[in-house]
């Protein structure tokens, strides 16, 4: 077998387990103290009755608590057990002297908690509950009090209420222990009729005992009055010598209070003088002690005052004198620093403008050595130039001068050009420009002793230099 077949038998196994347990915890019935169980079906019991007889049922009860049934072979019910609470009230029923008469009780009913009784009260009120309980208990106590009516006159019911209830409650024992019924309590309420017999009843009575009232009253109220005048004459008596011994004592007392006056007057003045004189005394000695309080606060001032100026002085010292003192060194320390350093600015700048006189006399000289240099190298370099090198020289500027020469005309936004006799006047311009630049050879001859014309001439006709010579 698999392991998966293990596990679902044992799941089949757990579910019908539970199933079996749910089903078991639903079959165990419980009811509370004041119910009874039957649980029908099952196998048959045989109870013994009190009459010794066997009888053999069909069922089995449990009076509160809880029990299993079984499934599927008992049924359940329950039966109350507890306290019926009846009020009945009776018709107008014929009394044993043909008096018609109507009666009110209260009655508490319960089933019996005996073996024999439950088993009687299941067999009659299984399945109608207390409803039925009632209605039964009712009727039979109804017809029980009707019974009792009738055997009883009106005399006995209204004078022997007890009588009445305990007869009724005998009558209806056997009825009620035949279904397991058993009555707590029973009592007649109130009685009345339509014909006016219980009033017409009580009326003797109520005459003799007002009558025997008004009488009682009447002897009371003699006896009141013998007493009162017995007890106002003794009061009378009694206060006449009351007065009398009040006035003794009034007279007595008043005399106790005059010499107890005289003795008040007497320490009095005693008391006065000696308050008197004690107060003097008093006085004086608070005297002396305000002067010396007076004397001591004086004393207290002048070292308040002393102190005061004391902290003055220290306050001055403190505040005044100190901060001159510290300003007066503070104003000396900066002047001596003011002065030290204009003699450090001073000196320092002497030295400064010497260094600098140095470093330019230094500098003239570097340059002037420098200068006397190059010209003596210009000279020497001057003087090693050949006619070819001032040649190259004018060739290179030769350029620079022909630009500045037509510069002036390529700054003219407009030339107004008026024609003469001969040629364009446009020919005039570059005529002019050349004639300028034709003037050029003359000018270097002139500045420096060199005849360009002749140089070129040389230059560009080597042939006629020959010949000439």
């Amino acid at each position: 077998m698999s392991i998966l077949s293990k596990l679902i038998l044992m799941g089949i196994i757990l579910i019908v387990l539970v199933l079996i347990a749910l089903l078991m915890a639903k079959q165990y019935r419980k009811v509370g103290p004041n119910e009874v169980l039957i649980i029908s079906g099952g196998r048959k019991r045989t109870v013994i009755e009190p009459d010794g007889t066997k009888k053999k049922i069909g069922y089995r009860y449990r009076l509160g608590g809880g029990t299993f049934v079984m499934p599927f072979l008992e049924t359940v019910d329950i039966l109350p057990m507890a306290v019926i609470t009846l009020n009945i009230k009776t018709p107008e029923v014929l009394t044993h002297g043909g008096v018609p008469l109507m009666a009110e009780a209260t009655a508490q009913v319960k089933i019996d908690s005996s073996d024999n009784s439950i088993r009687l009260a299941a067999e009659q009120f299984l399945g109608l509950g207390k409803e039925g309980i009632r209605d039964v208990s009712m009727t039979i106590l109804e017809g029980k009090m009707r019974e009792v009516i009738g055997a009883m006159t009106v005399e006995e019911i209204f004078t022997g209420r007890h009588k009445f209830s305990a007869k009724v409650s005998e009558v209806t024992q056997s009825d009620f222990s035949r279904m397991g019924l058993g009555m707590i309590s029973f009592a007649l309420k109130d009685i009345s009729d339509t014909q006016g017999y219980l009033d017409a009843l009580g009326k003797p009575q109520i005459s003799a005992a007002k009558r025997d009232a008004t009488i009682a009253e009447s002897e009371t109220e003699k006896e009141a009055v013998i007493k009162s005048s017995e007890a106002k004459k003794e009061g009378e008596v009694a206060r006449l010598a009351a007065e009398a011994l009040i006035a003794k004592a009034q007279w007595e007392n008043e005399a106790k209070k005059a010499e107890s006056q005289v003795a008040v007057n007497q320490r009095k003045a005693q008391a006065d003088f000696a308050y008197e004189l004690e107060r003097f005394r008093l006085s004086q000695e608070i005297k002396k002690e305000e002067a010396k309080v007076n004397i001591i606060e004086k004393e207290e001032s002048i070292k308040i005052e002393e102190l005061e100026i004391a902290r003055r002085e220290k306050e001055l010292d403190s505040s005044v004198i100190k901060p001159a003192e510290a300003r007066k060194y503070q104003i000396k320390a900066e002047a001596e620093a003011e002065e030290y350093r204009l003699q450090a600015e001073a000196k320092g700048k002497a030295e400064a403008m010497k260094l600098e006189g140095l470093a330019e006399a230094e500098t003239v000289k570097q340059r002037g050595l420098a200068e006397a240099d190059t010209m003596m190298k210009k000279a020497q370099a001057w003087e090693r130039y050949n006619q070819a090198a001032v040649l190259d020289k004018y060739f290179d500027i030769l350029p620079e001068l022909a630009k500045a020469v037509s510069e002036p005309l390529s700054k003219v936004d407009k030339i107004v050009l008026i024609g003469g006799d001969k040629g364009l006047g446009t020919s005039k311009i570059t005529s002019q420009v050349a004639e300028i630049l034709a003037q050029m050879p003359e000018v270097v001859k002139t500045l420096t002793g060199v005849d360009l014309k002749k140089y070129l001439k040389e230059k560009l006709n080597p042939e006629e230099k020959e010949g000439e010579e």
